[in-house]
């Protein structure tokens, strides 16, 4: 190496390595039977059975707002590879000239007007020695496939959320539908005790009591209500259209099937997050700029060249007397430019090193989500078959007590608790469900929703 470049060189800021060392669990936590399995299935919605909700999730891959953002963040960096790929190609410009000048002489008298043709081409071109051009073109790249997988994480997050309003709306018609039924219960509860009152058996303080019972039942309808209509304007939101063009009909939670989930190995993950393809991508393009600033200290190596022909009659214009070539060959050092290219590639680093955090941070937070929900799914399931329990039972001692009042035979205060219990107990079943439904949507959608890098990998329409 020759002195001077090696001097050169010395004095260049260099680029910190990549280290992505990241320990990844042999098993899940929460699923200590873990073992490898097939991807899930890219249209998982679909096996929770529900043609409605596929129907919306259709709506939403098509008119969602911020996937159409996505795509179009897509289109603006598929643009970004087309401007860096630009300077590894020649540069060529035309040039078409005609001049007329005339000029006075040194006693003032003016001589006749001469004319000059001229049609000319130049080209330049930077020879990539070092690799800055190229390095561009490949950080533009990766930041292309890190916009491709933005947009996949961005749709898969849109279904989930589909899905998520969608089981609310359920939930709620269902709890509404128990709220219904209560105050039906609650007011035939109320006709006894009104009977009881004219026949002298009962007294006023009861009466208000059941009457304040019913009220609490009458009262939690409109939140309810409110409920669905806040989260149809969700679902509204999510495919892309006004509340009032968007028609959902529900049923309840009863018509949803319970998938089966399996998790796989924790390893796994790393491929089947679009989010985590995003963040490798985003790295990959940081370590690329910090490659390609390290690369504009080095001497830049030019060829340029220009040819035509040039004379002062049109006819003569193209005579082989007329033409005119040159060539030239540079190279151009920065010597002094106050730390501006040493000041880039350590911006360039920082970059890279915020990048390489946020990758970890990225995967770490995968495996957190799959535990997240691993967890939810297996406790709520737990959960609602101790409420169903809970519920058996408290309708089962609801009936005993409002036989027995119709005989006689027991206080009405036990009636209002165990009428109390089995209200609440079935409320609280519906939300169980919910909270289990939505979980299993979250273990979709922590374990990549059956997303793959060679799906993502294929041109879009």
């Amino acid at each position: 190496m020759l002195p001077g470049l090696a001097a050169i060189l010395a004095g260049c800021a260099d680029v910190r390595p990549l280290n992505l060392a990241i320990a990844v669990p042999s098993a899940y936590d929460q699923a200590a039977k873990a073992k490898p399995t097939e991807p899930l299935r890219t249209d998982w919605w679909r096996s929770f059975g529900s043609p409605e909700l596929t129907a919306l999730v259709a709506q939403a891959q098509m008119g969602n707002l911020d996937i159409a953002t996505a795509i179009a963040n897509i289109e603006q960096a598929q643009a970004g590879i087309t401007i860096a790929r630009a300077p590894l190609f020649p540069q060529i410009d035309g040039d078409v000239s005609a001049q007329r000048a005339r000029a006075a002489s040194s006693t003032g008298r003016v001589g006749r007007g001469r004319a000059t043709y001229g049609l000319s081409a130049s080209a330049s071109y930077e020879i990539d020695f070092w690799g800055k051009n190229s390095q561009a073109l490949a950080s533009a790249r990766s930041s292309e496939a890190a916009s491709r997988f933005d947009r996949d994480t961005v749709e898969l997050t849109a279904i989930a959320n589909v899905a998520d309003a969608y089981f609310a709306i359920l939930g709620a018609q269902d709890r509404l539908r128990i709220a219904r039924e209560n105050v039906a219960s609650a007011s035939r509860i109320m006709t006894l005790i009104n009977n009881q009152l004219k026949a002298g058996t009962a007294t006023s303080l009861q009466v208000a009591q059941q009457q304040s019972l019913l009220d609490q039942q009458r009262a939690s309808i409109p939140p309810l209500e409110l409920s669905v209509a806040q989260n149809k304007a969700a679902v509204a939101l999510l495919v892309g259209k006004p509340p009032a063009l968007v028609d959902i009909k529900g049923g309840g939670l009863g018509r949803l099937r319970v998938p089966v989930v399996a998790a796989g190995l924790p390893s796994q993950l790393l491929t089947r997050r679009p989010d985590i393809a995003a963040a490798e991508a985003s790295l990959m393009a940081s370590h690329q700029d910090a490659l390609s600033a390290r690369a504009a200290q080095f001497p830049s190596i030019s060829l340029t060249g220009q040819g035509g022909v040039q004379s002062a009659a049109l006819k003569s214009l193209f005579d082989p007397a007329s033409g005119f070539y040159s060539i030239a060959a540079g190279l151009t050092q920065p010597i002094f430019d106050g730390g501006t290219l040493r000041g880039n590639v350590e911006r360039a680093n920082g970059v890279q090193s915020a990048q390489v955090a946020a990758y970890r941070k990225t995967v770490v937070q995968a495996f957190v989500d799959v535990e997240n929900a691993l967890a939810a799914v297996r406790l709520y399931a737990r959960q609602e078959a101790l409420q169903q329990a809970v519920v058996v039972s408290s309708r089962k001692a609801y009936a005993i007590s409002e036989q027995q009042l119709r005989e006689g035979t027991v206080d009405l205060v036990t009636v209002l608790q165990t009428e109390q219990t089995l209200f609440n107990a079935q409320d609280t079943l519906v939300q169980v469900k919910l909270l289990r439904l939505q979980a299993l949507i979250n273990l979709h959608q922590a374990l990549g929703g059956g997303w793959t890098m060679s799906a993502a990998q294929t041109p879009q329409n």
